[in-house]
């Protein structure tokens, strides 16, 4: 049943709670002009304090959320996060401090981030670390600026980065940002960086290689020593996308794999929750030959003090107003002190494991568009259902029926109608064996009710919406009863945003 509009539940008179008279005497009526001010009062629903709690209280329940729905898009945007975290986030020596206080008085999150970073050193084998970008994007932008800034020391001008066709869509856009050319190597029938097309692409003008890995096909690039070799034999260096690190914790490190930048996504493996686009936090670790261009400034400890150092001179600069995004570091900082090494990689194996029990039971019901075994994740192709008219958002859709949000769909690109299923270690076999099972009846429903899939979700309050329509045409215009209207309790027009296909 459609939830009802504030205007439509108004009642003429009712109030929520009043301030008492203040005693402070009115402003002088000429102290605003007459064309400022309002001829008729603002037209605003009526309703008591309850009305409205209540009201946002079934809006928020009509929601898909990581607490009351399983999530297959998993640590891309909305791993699990224990709530033992936001407790220590809240602590008011975190959450009241100010960026501006001094170091004497900020020495607690100053051993936090310092401690932090040397977390993330020893989970990655990386040398050094920035925590200052806040999402995953300006890690990559971090990263391309440390490149340019090690080529530009060595006096010369190197301006294309290879990308391979299985990276994250923001590694071209982050390139390009950063003034280079892109040039994209191409993945081979296993789904791997083709190590021939990449030697023909590696000329004297490539900066860097930006590669996924764990790539977004769920595959590990079981060939990225030879890969790093051949960029190092040109003196180019091998950025990794670590995104996708939910699957490597104590598994793998980069660092020994011969990655020259690393960017993390602290929101996505180390549990802060993201969805809805933020906060997040991307910091980026480099080897030693690179730690000198890192931001500035870094935390540094003399004794048994904690201190800013602004004193590198190759440093790429600030890239974040004070020290990023301060809670999501608490967060990932408890994260990884609950969990331990022990914990760490028991999160990664789940993962894995969670991700081809999934691959195994569909197997028989959508394909994989590579069977290998795979790690955190993997993509079935559903290009079979472009005969019956259908495409892989239209299965999304319908998953949406049976209760769970939708996998990443249509990505990566190198797979025709994808879709991307990412589990991540906190789900239970029953969740899954739930999940699976849905899978399988909109399978059959394929079969036997193709319009059923063509038209969902039916179940929802809001039905199928033109999403083209509504980026290009937004109206934001309410065309609803007027709070006279609504006072009477007049229903005309309700629902016309909730029930329509239409978004306009």
């Amino acid at each position: 049943m459609a939830e009802a509009l504030l205007f439509e539940r108004s009642v003429s008179g009712r109030r929520g709670y009043r301030f008492p008279a203040s005693g402070v005497p009115a402003c002088a009526s000429d102290a605003i002009s007459a064309e400022h001010k309002r001829v008729q009062a603002p037209k605003l629903p009526e309703l008591a304090e309850f009305d409205i709690v209540r009201h946002f209280t079934r809006l928020s329940q009509l929601n898909f959320a990581v607490d009351t729905h399983f999530y297959p898009l998993g640590s891309c945007t909305m791993k699990y996060n224990p709530r033992v975290n936001e407790r220590v986030a809240a602590l008011a020596g975190f959450a009241a401090l100010h960026p501006l206080q001094p170091s004497a008085q900020s020495q607690g999150m100053l051993e936090l981030l310092y401690g932090l970073e040397q977390s993330l050193t020893r989970i990655t084998g990386m040398a050094a670390f920035t925590l200052q970008p806040s999402a995953g994007a300006q890690g990559e932008l971090t990263g391309l600026k440390i490149i340019a800034a090690y080529h530009a020391r060595k006096r010369r001008k190197r301006a294309t980065i290879l990308i391979p066709d299985s990276a994250h869509g923001t590694n071209p856009a982050s390139a390009a940002l950063s003034h280079f050319q892109v040039v994209q190597v191409a993945s081979g029938p296993d789904g791997l960086i083709d190590l021939k097309d990449l030697r023909r692409k590696l000329t004297k003008d490539v900066a860097a290689l930006m590669l996924t890995n764990p790539n977004t096909l769920g595959l590990f690039e079981r060939q990225i020593r030879a890969i790093c070799a051949v960029l190092h034999e040109i003196d180019a260096l091998v950025y990794m996308d670590g995104a996708n690190m939910n699957a490597l914790l104590g598994v793998a490190r980069p660092g020994d794999m011969g990655i020259d930048v690393l960017q993390l996504n602290l929101h996505k493996t180390f549990s802060t929750p993201h969805g809805g686009g933020g906060p997040g936090a991307g910091p980026v670790g480099v080897t030693k030959l690179l730690e000198p261009f890192l931001p500035l400034p870094r935390v540094k400890k003399s004794g048994s003090r904690f201190r800013w150092d602004e004193k590198a001179r190759a440093s790429v600069g600030r890239v974040h107003g004070f020290y990023g995004n301060a809670g999501v570091l608490v967060r990932a900082a408890t994260y990884i002190r609950s969990l331990g090494r022990d914990g760490l990689v028991r999160a990664s194996r789940t993962a894995i494991i969670n991700a081809n029990y999934i691959k195994a039971r569909l197997a028989g019901t959508f394909p994989v568009a590579y069977p290998q075994h795979a790690m955190h994740e993997f993509v079935i192709t559903l290009k079979a259902l472009r005969s019956k008219g259908l495409s892989a958002m239209d299965v999304a859709k319908r998953l949406l029926d049976y209760g769970f949000y939708a996998p990443t769909v249509s990505f990566p690109l190198i797979v025709p109608e994808a879709l991307m299923i990412e589990p991540t270690e906190t789900e239970s076999k029953e969740t899954l064996d739930a999940f699976v099972a849905a899978l399988e009846r909109i399978a059959q429903e394929v079969e036997s009710n193709p319009d059923l899939i063509r038209q969902a979700p039916a179940r929802l309050p809001v039905r199928r919406l033109d999403e083209v329509k509504a980026a290009r045409e937004p109206d934001l215009r309410w065309t609803g009863p007027s709070v006279s209207d609504a006072a009477l309790g007049s229903s005309q027009g309700r629902g016309e945003r909730l029930h329509g296909d239409s978004v306009s």
